[in-house]
């Protein structure tokens, strides 16, 4: 098949299982605000984010090393899934060690038993998953993405308004989601053939943890970009900031599921259609990231100009304090943008197994983001901490897109990038100080955004049916 298409049909199946979810989790905004309060919806969703601080520790970043070594027809599968395996079950026997200090994680009094179980359940339903990818069963995988997404809802119902655990439910839900989940893709995927103790391979077990060893601290220092500023607006301003803030955040989640379920299959055609032997995976890489690009942008001028109407509809049978969020989508939707471009970025890295420069680079990323949101929230409040959180991702794609030139030059359509960011921050200036006709112009900004942005996408989509009908 080719790459393009592919990456496309990937693409797809990716959609299927990634859609429902983010899709969920935005239109469960009114719900959640109905149920909660700003400072209960803000502290239950800071559980959540300490849980996922807390997963790459646990399994030892193993996941990344699945599917990274699974794809490789160099390796063994079995020795692939049974070390990975024997790794995880080792990272939580230490975490049930460590339980005296989790107690002690602010916050976390009286949830621990809840934190421990929405970790453990969200460790063994990645492994299963990143193994299912690797296998290449993207249909499976899709199907797994609708199945945890009705899961959640069905406990989510179950466990808030049925049996009104409040806070407790919130986590939970997740936690009960992921283990069926979990239990679904081992069962059906008959990934018990892939434990064998007899092709256990103690020198690729340690070839992929010294893989892995540099992802752990990547995947916290993208934990410390995505949530330092929650503690930080908690800490300075309250926990109803920050409950604003947690609703704002709903909205760019429209980016990630594009994102999400975009760069899942890319990783995919990343490594199989674009490694270091591939003929010709310079202009493949910068075709793919052009048309991504503008697709994101497009994406981002649109939700930046209907910021408030979309938190509007989302609050609209909760508490109306929430409506106040939408003064922090515009800015928030943009470090998204960013944060995806990032991740492009970092699959260069993970064709060329270089985990270390992941490591290095959001290192530099997290130490900017925690110094900007000290400096600015006092003075500007949560949109301090949106600022923050775009100018460390910009940062960060920064120095990738010099650094991956070593291995890849690619075209990353600097101009282009440059004129579209500033349309979208002139739409940004003008919506948030409300100047008068702020709509009309910033309508207009938005649509020469689109006339800008709309020519690599329509060149890709061309390319698409060019071929498809040579094949055909």
């Amino acid at each position: 098949m080719d790459k393009y298409k592919r990456l496309v049909s990937n693409t797809l199946l990716f959609a299927i299982s990634s859609f429902s979810s983010k899709i969920l989790s935005f239109l469960l905004m009114p719900f959640f605000t109905r149920m909660f309060g700003l400072g209960e919806f803000g502290d239950a969703d800071l559980i959540t984010k300490y849980a996922q601080l807390l997963l790459p520790v646990v399994s030892v970043g193993v996941a990344n090393a699945i599917i990274r070594y699974g794809l490789d027809r160099a390796f063994d599968k079995a020795a692939v899934f049974t070390g990975g395996l024997l790794a995880e079950c080792c990272g939580i026997a230490i975490f049930f060690l460590c339980w005296p200090l989790v107690g002690r994680i602010p916050g976390m009094s009286g949830y621990v038993p809840l934190l421990y179980a929405y970790v453990i359940m969200s460790v063994l339903r990645n492994l299963c998953s990143q193994f299912v990818r690797a296998k290449q069963y993207i249909r499976l995988y899709a199907v797994d993405g609708v199945l945890n997404t009705c899961l959640y809802l069905f406990f989510i119902i179950l466990f808030i308004a049925v049996f009104d655990w409040g806070i407790n439910g919130y986590v939970l839900a997740t936690a009960a989601a992921d283990c069926c989940s979990a239990i679904f893709l081992f069962t059906v995927a008959r990934l018990h053939r892939y434990i064998r103790l007899s092709h256990f391979d103690g020198g690729l077990l340690r070839q992929m943890l010294r893989y892995a060893a540099p992802l752990i601290p990547t995947s916290m220092f993208w934990w410390i970009t995505n949530t330092s500023d929650h503690m930080f607006i908690t800490a300075m301003i309250g926990s109803e900031a920050n409950g604003l803030y947690v609703a704002a955040y709903k909205v760019p989640n429209v980016i990630m599921l594009f994102s999400t379920l975009f760069t899942e299959a890319w990783q995919l055609s990343a490594v199989t259609d674009g490694g270091r032997d591939k003929p010709g995976r310079a202009k493949f890489f910068s075709r793919v990231f052009q048309s991504y690009q503008s697709l994101m942008f497009l994406v981002a001028a649109g939700l930046i100009l209907f910021a408030k109407p979309i938190m509007m509809v989302l609050t609209l049978s909760g508490d109306s304090a929430f409506n106040e969020a939408w003064r922090y989508i515009p800015l928030l939707v943009v470090a998204t943008v960013f944060s995806c471009f990032v991740t492009f970025l970092g699959s260069i890295y993970m064709v060329e197994m270089r985990s270390g420069q992941s490591f290095v680079t959001m290192l530099i990323g997290a130490g900017s983001n925690l110094l900007m949101n000290w400096l600015l929230i006092p003075g500007f409040g949560p949109n301090g901490a949106a600022f923050a959180t775009f100018a460390s991702y910009l940062l960060v794609f920064v120095i990738r897109a010099v650094g991956t030139r070593r291995y890849i030059r690619m075209d990353l359509a600097p101009a282009r990038m440059t004129v579209t960011m500033a349309l979208i921050a002139g739409e940004i200036g003008l919506m948030l100080a409300e100047v008068p006709l702020w709509p009309l112009w910033c309508g207009l900004l938005c649509a020469g955004v689109a006339l800008f942005n709309l020519m690599p996408l329509l060149e890709t989509a061309r390319r698409l049916l060019g071929r498809l009908r040579r094949r055909g």
